[in-house]
């Protein structure tokens, strides 16, 4: 293997929606792919850099068991990005993201964010091969346990709450290692929910396909790259687009305040507004230094110009008086705005 293939971490196992996230540039950009077969040990991702010293090379893929481990691995410098899920359009935020980005202990000083994906999700219910011929219209309500990640459920309510109320729920690292487990259950008819690609990898039957409760039901991801790395800051990360508007500029901030101080909140979000930052999310984590304190996540958005080029500097120096502290997680191209 070429010492220098580019190498990205994602949430295994293979098959997981992660994993579903090809990088390819043809601007760069990045697409979605559904790999038609997948040899367990050589999977991989198609990934051309921006700049002309990067030839168009394939790049290894590295299914890991957890969030935390493919930021270490981008941390450590094993791996030169690495595709998280950050939020879904039904479900809302991926808590597990934003607790690793909240870096309490400061483990990935060296993360930031260099791109965002966004990926049309589609669930389906997956069981035993051969455990239902006649498929979802000769379902007999025989199934006693379901599996699939947690930010699926929530995607899938109304299935859910129609066809299996009080039916075992079982949390699992990823969606594709429910549809693995359910592949090997002989005890009990279980089912997991997980993509058709997840299906066709572990050899399992789909019962019902899109059963998310919305059409648009979709993820954003975020990529991540090590800020030490000088290859990796080469490189954009841009998704096909029609739209002749301006594209904006996003970044990531996190911050905590001094909760007993009136108006702290309100006061380092106005910073954003003096420099022109538009808002567009704010989450929180707990801080874990004092019950009900918290971390706070905001993103915000601007249309580069002149004018602007130096207004999250700006913003960030002034947050630093503001605040306990503060962190800047990167700026990358709003793909929604392409």
């Amino acid at each position: 293997m070429p010492a220098d293939r580019l190498k990205v971490a994602f949430l295994g196992p293979l098959a997981s929606f992660s994993h579903q996230v090809r990088v390819i540039n043809s601007t760069p950009s990045l697409t979605p792919h559904y790999w038609p077969k997948v040899d367990s040990n050589k999977c991989f991702v198609i990934l051309q850099a921006a700049a002309e010293s990067f030839e168009r090379t394939d790049a290894e893929l590295l299914p890991h068991v957890s969030f935390a481990d493919a930021f270490t691995a981008v941390q450590q410098q094993v791996a030169d990005y690495a595709v998280i899920p950050f939020e879904n359009s039904t479900n809302g935020s991926v808590v597990q993201t934003l607790d690793l980005l909240a870096d309490r202990s400061a483990l990935y000083t060296d993360v930031e964010v260099c791109g965002e994906y966004y990926l049309t999700v589609h669930h389906c219910l997956l069981v035993r091969k051969g455990t239902y011929p006649s498929g979802w219209a000769g379902y007999d309500g025989s199934i006693t346990k379901l599996y699939t990640h947690p930010q699926a459920w929530g995607q899938c309510n109304n299935l859910l709450s129609q066809h299996f109320k009080g039916v075992e729920r079982q949390d699992v690292s990823s969606t594709s290692k429910g549809a693995e487990i359910v592949s090997k259950e002989t005890g009990e008819q279980a089912a997991a929910i997980a993509s058709k690609f997840a299906a066709e990898h572990h050899g399992v039957d789909i019962l019902k396909e899109n059963i998310e409760d919305r059409a648009d039901n979709t993820t954003r991801f975020l990529i991540l790259r090590n800020t030490r790395v000088e290859r990796t800051a080469q490189l954009a990360f841009e998704q096909p687009s029609t739209s002749s508007s301006a594209s904006t500029q996003k970044t990531l901030i996190s911050f905590a305040i001094d909760h007993s101080s009136p108006g702290a909140l309100a006061n380092a979000l106005l910073i954003f507004k003096a420099h022109g930052l538009n808002l567009t999310s704010i989450n929180t984590r707990p801080s874990l230094k004092r019950a009900w304190q918290y971390i706070f996540f905001v993103e915000c958005g601007r249309t580069p110009s002149d004018e602007n080029k130096e207004a999250v500097l700006k913003a960030l120096e002034d947050l630093r008086h503001a605040t306990e502290f503060c962190r800047d997680w990167g700026s990358w191209k709003d793909q929604l705005s392409m």
